[in-house]
This record gives C-alpha cells, sequence and structure tokens, in this order.
C-alpha cells in the first residue's frame, strides 16, 4: 500500500521499519524539525529521520502541520492511507481525510483508558496490571477515533517506563502491518471508544520526578520504576541531588517522612507516609550510577538523617 508516515521518537522507529519490511511502498515520512540535543546542543536528527534517510525516503519536517501549503505538499504524494506513531503535531481535517483509508494511529495503551501523551509512564506510575497498543482512525479529537485492533501484555513487577516502551512499540510495530493487511482485504471495522472509560494523561515532566515522602512506600516506588529512565525519581541529601533507579517496599514506621531509619553497609530504608522505602540503586549529583552498597561506601549515611527539598 502507498503510504505516509507521520513519527518522530524511538516509539516510532520500530512501525517504521516494520512497515518497510512489510513491502508498504512508504513515499513520505513526517517527522518533527531537527533540534539541538546533548551538552553540545549540536543539532541531531530524529530516530525516525535517520531510519528514513537510511532507506532513502523523502522527509519532511514542517513546523506546523496544519499550514495549507504543507497539506499541499502531502496531497502530491497521493497516499492510500497516512500511519501516525508519536508524530507529536495534531493533524487538522484537510489531512485526516486525504487518504481513501484515512489516517491510523499506533497509540501506546488500551483506549480509551490513558488517551494524550505519555502513557506508557502513566501506566507504571499508576500501577496498571496489563498496557498495550491500539491502533485507531484517526479523528478531529485527541485520541478519540475508532478502535481499529488491539493487543495488549501484562507489566512484570519490576517494570520500569523503558523497559515497557520497548515492549509497546515492538507490539505496536506488529499491530501496525497486521491492522494495514486487514484495511488492505476489508476484514477490519473500526469500534467507537466507550466514553465513559475514557481517561486523559498528560506529559510528563522533570518536576515530576521529585520525591514527596509522605506519600506511601508503594506509590513512590511506582514513580521510581515509571520515570525510569527519564526523567528518573529524585530528592536530596545533604543538600545535593539523588536520583533514585530501584527500590522496594518494606513495612514499617515510627519515623518522619524522609528519615533514613536504617543505614548498615548494604542498603539504607527512608520512611514514607505509609511503610519504608529500601534504596538499592541510586546516583548522587555528579557522580555515576551505582547500587547502594557502593553508595554507602563511598558516602556516609546514617540513621536518623533525612531526605527533603533541595
Amino acid at each position: 500500500m502507498k503510504m505516509i508516515f507521520m513519527g518522530t521518537p524511538d516509539f516510532a522507529v520500530g512501525t517504521l521499519n516494520a512497515l518497510i519490511k512489510a513491502g508498504h511502498e512508504v513515499a513520505l515520512v513526517v517527522t518533527q524539525p531537527d533540534k539541538p540535543r546533548g551538552r553540545g546542543k549540536a543539532v541531531q536528527f530524529s530516530p525516525v529521520k535517520e531510519v528514513a534517510l537510511s532507506h532513502g525516503i523523502e522527509v519532511y519536517q514542517p513546523r506546523r502541520i496544519r499550514e495549507p501549503e504543507c497539506v499541499e505538499y502531502l496531497r502530491r504524494f497521493a497516499p492510500e492511507i497516512i500511519i501516525v506513531a508519536a508524530f507529536g503535531q495534531i493533524l487538522p481535517k484537510e489531512i485526516l481525510e486525504l487518504p481513501v483509508h484515512g489516517c491510523v494511529n499506533v497509540h501506546a495503551s488500551l483506549l480509551p483508558k490513558y488517551r494524550g501523551a505519555a502513557p506508557i509512564q502513566w501506566a507504571v506510575i499508576n500501577g496498571e496490571k496489563t498496557s498495550g497498543v491500539t491502533t485507531m482512525q484517526m479523528d478531529a479529537g485527541l485520541d478519540t477515533g475508532d478502535i481499529l485492533e488491539k493487543t495488549e501484555l501484562e507489566l512484570a513487577p519490576d517494570e520500569t517506563g523503558g523497559s515497557l516502551f520497548e515492549k509497546l512499540a515492538a507490539a505496536g510495530a506488529e499491530l501496525c502491518v497486521q491492522t494495514v493487511a486487514h484495511i488492505a482485504d476489508g476484514t477490519v471495522t473500526g469500534t467507537k471508544q466507550d466514553e465513559a472509560q475514557a481517561t486523559h494523561v498528560g506529559m510528563i515532566a522533570k518536576e515530576m520526578g521529585r520525591i514527596d515522602w509522605n506519600k506511601p512506600a508503594e506509590e513512590i516506588e511506582r514513580l521510581v520504576r515509571g520515570l525510569n529512565p527519564w526523567p528518573s525519581a529524585y530528592t536530596s541529601l545533604n543538600g545535593k541531588t539523588l536520583k533514585i533507579w530501584k527500590a522496594s517496599v518494606a513495612a514499617g514506621g515510627g519515623a518522619r517522612a524522609g528519615e533514613i531509619v536504617r543505614a548498615d553497609k548494604k542498603q539504607f530504608a527512608v520512611q514514607t507516609g505509609d511503610g519504608r522505602l529500601l534504596l538499592e540503586e541510586v546516583q548522587l549529583e555528579g557522580k555515576k550510577r551505582m547500587p547502594a552498597d557502593a553508595f554507602l561506601r563511598g558516602f556516609s549515611v546514617c540513621e536518623g538523617m533525612r531526605m527533603g527539598s533541595l
């Protein structure tokens, strides 16, 4: 099938590669404009652009896809379908109606739950037992179109935002190829979303990682996993930022929230609003990420010390 592919981050790379491998004619790839990244602020291509160029596919990078000239540019390619995976811009009605098969979105949740940005991290943070990917016939709303197909998977007890990202990216690539095949042979029909079941999530901000020790240990532990690898959960210790990469929950009380209640050569525990958080892998400001025992060999931690605001 002749198509235009729209996507930007790593999540979309697997889907683009899978469509190419399946033999579809990807006539154009649309991705976000190049941006400066890293410490040196060097301009870098998006992951999707890198893949497109490696396959010799033309790349288009509009700042605002809604502009009339952008719509006309896409019209030149006469796509039968447009596939969208984490593109990063809202498509106007003119583009949604351009292909004969419309625009199909690969969304990393089991719609109608977790519409919007960052559904992967929020699934972990909120303690969901399952997640998945949905292919959806796009309409003018935000993730409100008819559901085409779904694939579901269980979250592991130690699931992180990063590990779930990898699983859903792979599942989304496979599901998209399957959905396009079913659209081509007429064996898939859309199902309207149940608005009563809809939930919405916003973007993840770095500030979300600041730990509130008054919250229950189980909630903080999910935050640690959900924000791993970005932006990470963090607190402060002796005036320095301490990132927490891995932790577990233990029972216990009788101390102030944020107080270190146990510290030995192997691990240390912090009192929370309900239960204690055992810190297993941390990273002090300016240092490398390391297991708790290695951290404790080089940094003095004593019972009674407080974790808290910077």
